[in-house]
């Protein structure tokens, strides 16, 4: 019952990373969309944040590995490994990430909605990590698939609320 659990909680946090992938950059290099679609409409509801193209790279290539960490953050924990996925998260998405991330230069570019989308998503991938410790004591899982699921919120949020292309 317990893998089964884990195992749909699992699924239902993966169900959103297509939603924050779909919002998240439908052109290639040079505006030019990169699967044959069109880009999006500037009435997609979106606000559009205009920064310098160094800059909206590197945020993007950020959220590409931000994206990347919550799927091996899912693959430990459905193996079991809360210490694994407590590392993962802290490293790559907690508040000791920002520095490595270049969140300062980036962060000068985003609107004051957009900043806060970003360090709210910081501030619940480190509460992630205390969860996800201390259910390796209790093994009560429920907490961390519920600061897993504010977690990839904060992501969904942020991708559905502004674009940079």
């Amino acid at each position: 019952m317990h893998r089964f659990i884990i195992a749909a909680a699992a699924a239902a946090t993966l169900a959103t990373v297509p939603v924050a992938m779909a919002q998240h950059d439908h052109a290639g290099r040079g505006g030019q969309p990169h699967d044959g679609a069109t880009p999006p409409a500037a009435s997609d509801g979106r606000e559009f944040v205009r920064m310098p193209d160094p800059v909206a790279e590197r945020m993007l290539a950020n959220m590409r590995d931000h994206l990347q960490a919550l799927q091996e953050i899912n693959e430990q924990l459905g193996l079991g490994h809360l210490d694994a996925a407590a590392r993962i998260a802290e490293q790559r998405l907690g508040m000791s990430s920002l520095g490595p991330h270049g969140a300062q230069e980036v962060a000068g570019f985003m609107p004051q909605g957009m900043q806060g989308a970003g360090s709210d998503m910081h501030r619940a991938a480190s509460r992630f990590v205390i969860v996800a410790t201390d259910a390796g004591v209790s093994g009560d899982m429920r907490p961390v698939f519920s600061a897993l699921g504010t977690l990839t919120s904060a992501c969904v949020a942020c991708h559905a609320g502004y674009r940079v292309r």
